[in-house]
């Protein structure tokens, strides 16, 4: 059986969208959830396809940021403690289509914001660690990561920075292994192993994924991270425009 016009465009854009997204610094979930949803496939097939991506991709950065800094083994307990069972529940909720997208679209402002430099870098803590915040912010980001199907670092890399509680590259660290264990708990949550993925999502997660560690080769050798960025920006703006007011 020949492929149609539908399963080309998703063999092509979703690693060259990955590829893109990875070459900026980033491991790719949002921009895997977008072309999924605007692709019309369903919420229950949406959510393990960019989770199993999502293990994949975040560990390879994990392990490749790991060895170049101090790990705040003590921040990261605190965060993930109270992340991971928060996502196994988001992720066993099903929510409904429309919803759906218009929640992912509001998520799509995250990354749009972190490219564009909105959120600042500080320097230093620049607000003080009560015992509470990070368990209450694990608990948060947890639950919408499983509930929509993404880690959650685009939510936590940019609080991180804001709040000075880790430097640029301690929160590519922790993001990555946040992501790699709430991608676990949402994939747990929602019985990755008992839905059915369509076959054409099986062939595309492995070209998405190596598309996703091309790219961050290349962008950390090779290409202009700053044209990139702006042109994921206007990418990510439509498709969030495109699923909150269309749904």
């Amino acid at each position: 059986m020949g492929l149609d016009l539908n399963d080309l465009f998703l063999y092509l854009i979703l690693p060259l969208v990955a590829f893109l997204y990875a070459s900026v610094g980033h491991g790719g979930a949002s921009s895997y959830l977008m072309v999924l949803a605007l692709l019309n496939f369903a919420p229950e097939q949406i959510r393990p396809t960019a989770l199993i991506m999502n293990m994949f991709v975040s560990m390879m950065a994990f392990l490749g940021f790991r060895k170049t800094v101090v790990f705040p083994n003590r921040l990261f307990l605190s965060l993930i403690i109270f992340s991971i069972p928060a996502a196994y529940l988001g992720g066993s909720i099903l929510v409904d289509t429309i919803l759906y997208k218009r929640i992912l679209g509001i998520l799509l402002f995250f990354p749009i914001l972190r490219f564009l430099n909105v959120f600042p870098i500080n320097e230093g803590n620049l607000v003080e660690q009560k015992w509470w915040m990070a368990p209450l912010l694990g608990l948060l980001i947890g639950f919408f990561s499983g509930l929509i199907g993404i880690g959650g670092g685009i939510i936590l890399s940019p609080i991180l920075l804001m709040l000075g509680w880790t430097t640029m590259k301690q929160t590519a660290a922790v993001s990555a292994l946040f992501i790699f264990l709430n991608s676990v708990s949402g994939f747990l949550g929602a019985d990755g192993f008992q839905i059915q993925i369509d076959q054409q999502l099986w062939i595309v997660m492995p070209l998405t994924i190596l598309g996703g560690g091309l790219g961050a080769y290349l962008g950390a050798r090779k290409f202009n991270p700053i044209a990139i960025k702006y042109l994921l920006t206007v990418v990510l703006f439509v498709a969030a425009i495109k699923l909150i007011w269309t749904g």
